[in-house]
C-alpha cells in the first residue's frame, strides 16, 4: 500500500500545508487572516487584503484540523503540522473566522455579505452566491466545533442566500446582486450551486436537518442530470436567466478565475465527489446518484487528463479539445478526493490507481518545499510567481483532499 493511503500520513500532509500559512496567516492587528504568501518564500506580499471566500476557507481549514486532533489527541492534546497547533489553538482560530464573518464582512445596513475589505474596510460590496455559499459553509463547520455564535450567523446567511438568492422555479441560486440588492445580474452559474451544495450538505451534518439535505440533493439533480442533456452529460459552466446554456458567455476568457469558458475537468471530478458524499449521507440514496458520480469522474479524467505532462487540462472547449495550457493544482486536489470518495462508496480498486496517480503527480508538480501547493503551474510542471492579490485559496483544497481521503479510508480502509 502506498503511503498516500495512509490515513497519518494523509493527516501530517495536511498539517504540513496547515504550517505554511498558520500562525503567519493570523492578523491580530485587524481581525481574521491574511492569506497573500509567497508560495515559495512564504512571505506576506499584501497584509491588507481580505477576501471574504479566503476567509471561510481559513476557517473550514482549522476545523479540518480539528477533525484530524479529535481523532488522534490525547489528554494533552495533539499537534496539527509542525507549528504547535493544538486543538485548542484551532478551535481560537474558527472563532476567529465567525467573528470576523459577523463582524467585519456581514453588512448590518442592506444584509448579506462584503467580497471585499482592506483590512475591515469594505473596498468590493457586490453581493455574490458564490462568497455566501462559503460563509454558509464556514458557519456550518464552526456550529459542528460549537462555536459561540456560529447558529445565528448559520441562520442569517440562510436566510440570505433563501430570500435573494434562491430562485424556486429553477430551484437553483442565482448569481449576483449590488449593494442594495437592488440590480440583479442576468447570468446564472453552475459554480456557485455547486458549492452552494456542499455547504447545504455540511449545514445537514452540523444540524441533522434534512430539508439541507434535500435541497442539496435536487439542486444536484438539476445541474448534474437536468441540464446536462444539450451537453451530452458534460456539465457546462454558464446560463442566461432563464437557465438556458450560454456558450458565448466569457468566449474570449478561457482562463478566467472564476468563470471560464469551456468544460472545466476539475468541476467534473469536484462534482463527482459531492455525489459520492451525497450519497453516502442518505439512508436510501437516489439510484441516479452513484452512477451519475462515475460517468462524470470517467469524464474529467479521460478527457481531462494530460497524459503527457500530467494534471488535469484548465478547460475543454465543446469537441473536448484542451483550451488552456495552464494546470492548477484545485482540480488534482479535487480528484483525489473525488477518487478516495468513489473507493468508498463502491470498492472498485481503479479509483485507488488513480488515487495515487493524482498525488505523484501532485507530489512531483505542485508541491512547494515548504510543503504548501503552488496554485498554478505551466503544462510541463513549472511554478508561477504568485505575489498577486487578493487571494483565495489558502490552502483550501489540498488540504480538503486530505481530509475527504482520510475520512474516507477510514470508512474503507485501501
Amino acid at each position: 500500500m502506498t503511503e498516500y493511503r495512509r490515513r497519518p500520513w494523509l493527516a501530517d500532509r495536511a498539517g504540513a500545508i496547515h504550517s505554511f500559512y498558520y500562525p503567519t496567516c493570523v492578523d491580530e492587528a485587524n481581525g481574521g487572516f491574511v492569506a497573500q504568501l509567497d508560495a515559495e518564500t512564504g512571505d506576506v506580499y499584501d497584509q491588507h487584503a481580505k477576501h471574504v471566500v479566503a476567509t471561510a476557507r481559513f476557517t473550514t481549514n482549522f476545523w479540518r484540523g480539528l477533525q484530524f486532533c479529535a481523532a488522534e489527541s490525547d489528554a494533552t492534546g495533539t499537534e496539527f503540522g509542525d507549528a504547535p497547533s493544538t486543538d485548542t489553538a484551532l478551535q481560537r482560530q474558527v472563532e476567529r473566522g465567525v467573528e470576523t464573518l459577523r463582524s467585519a464582512f456581514r453588512d448590518d445596513r442592506h444584509g448579506g455579505y462584503h467580497w471585499r475589505l482592506d483590512g475591515r474596510t469594505p473596498v468590493s460590496s457586490r453581493r455574490v452566491c458564490y462568497g455566501h455559499a462559503f460563509v454558509l459553509l464556514a458557519f456550518a463547520r464552526a456550529v459542528s466545533a460549537g462555536v459561540d455564535g456560529a447558529e445565528r450567523g448559520l441562520a442569517d446567511v440562510a436566510s440570505v442566500l433563501d430570500d435573494r438568492f434562491y430562485e424556486p422555479s429553477a430551484e437553483l441560486y442565482s448569481s449576483e446582486y449590488d449593494e442594495t440588492w437592488t440590480d440583479s445580474e442576468d447570468y446564472r452559474g453552475q459554480n456557485a450551486n455547486m458549492h452552494a451544495c456542499e455547504a447545504l450538505l455540511a449545514t445537514y451534518e452540523a444540524t441533522d436537518d434534512r430539508t439541507h439535505l434535500d435541497r442539496a440533493t435536487r439542486l444536484a439533480e438539476r445541474l448534474c442530470v437536468d441540464l446536462t442533456g444539450p451537453t451530452d452529460g458534460r456539465i457546462w459552466e454558464h446560463y442566461t436567466a432563464d437557465w438556458t446554456h450560454d456558450f458565448e458567455y466569457y468566449r474570449d476568457s478561457p482562463a478566467d478565475k472564476f468563470r471560464p469558458w469551456g468544460f472545466q475537468p476539475g468541476h467534473h471530478v469536484e462534482w463527482a465527489k459531492l455525489l459520492g458524499l451525497l450519497d453516502r449521507s442518505h439512508e436510501s440514496a437516489p439510484d441516479w446518484l452513484l452512477p451519475r458520480a462515475r460517468s462524470l469522474y470517467d469524464y474529467a479524467v479521460t478527457a481531462g487528463w494530460d497524459e503527457l505532462y500530467g494534471g488535469f487540462h484548465y478547460t475543454l472547449d465543446r469537441n473536448d479539445e484542451p483550451i488552456v495550457d495552464d494546470k492548477y493544482g484545485w482540480p488534482v486536489a479535487e480528484a483525489i478526493g473525488a477518487a478516495a470518495v468513489l473507493y468508498e462508496r463502491t470498492g472498485e480498486r481503479r479509483y485507488l490507481a488513480d488515487y495515487d496517480r493524482f498525488w505523484n503527480y501532485a507530489q512531483r508538480r505542485l508541491t512547494a518545499p515548504a510543503g504548501n501547493w503552488y496554485e498554478r503551474v505551466s503544462r510541463q510542471g513549472e511554478p508561477y510567481d504568485t505575489s498577486a492579490g487578493p487571494a483565495v485559496e489558502p490552502g483550501y483544497h489540498p488540504i480538503g483532499a486530505c481530509y475527504e481521503s482520510w475520512r474516507s479510508f477510514g470508512r474503507r480502509p485501501p
